[in-house]
């Protein structure tokens, strides 16, 4: 029985914020996700400082780019010793295959310490949580496409580059699930408690909605962090993803 594991995501815009919710978090909080602002604000620098710190990070960049590029942006997210790190599927196969092969095989860059084994692994981006059918036909121009349909479309296409896992709405989950072998990883953002504001977020779970899905990953971010207190927010979706994988796992 393996249980889902939280990341936090630190949407802040500055070093300074994101210290004080990882210190008002504690202890409970050891896997955080950073993101475009922050990243783009705070640099390399303060990954290193959690990774420092003994935290994982899920660096989350959504790279789109030519293969070559991209190849290159994944080898220095690998010298930061991060443990995932987001590509978009849409990119193509060559891109797709460049980044794996930037840092898989063996001994190199971003391998764990005292072991051959990458740190990185890489998630490739689906269809974004705060898209439904609509735009997403909008922005394809296709018309009437079926999320679902999109996803495993371009799961397929994930496996098949030899990517690491996918990221997902939890609804789409089950549906990679089936699809792919159970080393796959799946990671759900769009992750919201029952009775929290969904945002800027169009289809979203609960945290037992996402684990009875098959997701390995859950991505929390303003339930948490904008919690009165976030550290026993956290503790209770703790208590929530352990009792789910209690009743769907065992």
């Amino acid at each position: 029985m393996t249980v889902a594991e939280v990341i936090i995501a630190l949407d802040v815009p500055s070093a300074d914020e994101a210290r004080a919710l990882v210190d008002r978090i504690g202890n409970r909080g050891d896997f955080y996700k950073v993101g475009l602002e922050l990243y783009t604000r705070a640099g390399p620098s303060f990954v290193r400082e959690l990774t420092g710190a003994g935290k994982r990070v899920f660096l989350d960049l959504k790279l789109h780019d030519i293969p070559n590029t991209v190849a290159s942006a994944v080898r220095a997210a690998a010298d930061l010793h991060v443990d995932l790190f987001t590509i978009h599927a849409t990119g193509g196969r060559s891109m797709l295959e460049a980044a794996v092969e930037a840092v898989g095989g063996g001994p190199g860059r971003g391998a764990m310490p005292g072991t051959s084994r990458p740190s990185l692994r890489l998630l490739a981006i689906t269809v974004l949580t705060s898209l439904d059918a609509a735009e997403l036909g909008a922005a394809w121009g296709r018309s009437d496409p079926v999320i679902s349909d999109e996803v495993a479309r371009l799961t397929d296409l994930a496996v098949a580059t030899g990517m690491h896992g996918v990221v997902c709405s939890a609804a789409e989950a089950d549906r990679v699930r089936v699809r792919t072998s159970g080393g796959f990883l799946i990671v759900t953002p769009g992750i919201r408690p029952a009775g929290t504001d969904v945002g800027d977020q169009k289809r979203v779970a609960t945290p037992a909605d996402a684990v009875a899905a098959g997701a390995d990953y859950l991505v929390l971010g303003r339930a948490v962090t904008r919690a009165p207190d976030p550290g026993a927010a956290l503790a209770d979706v703790l208590d929530e993803v352990a009792r789910a994988t209690s009743a769907y796992r065992s």
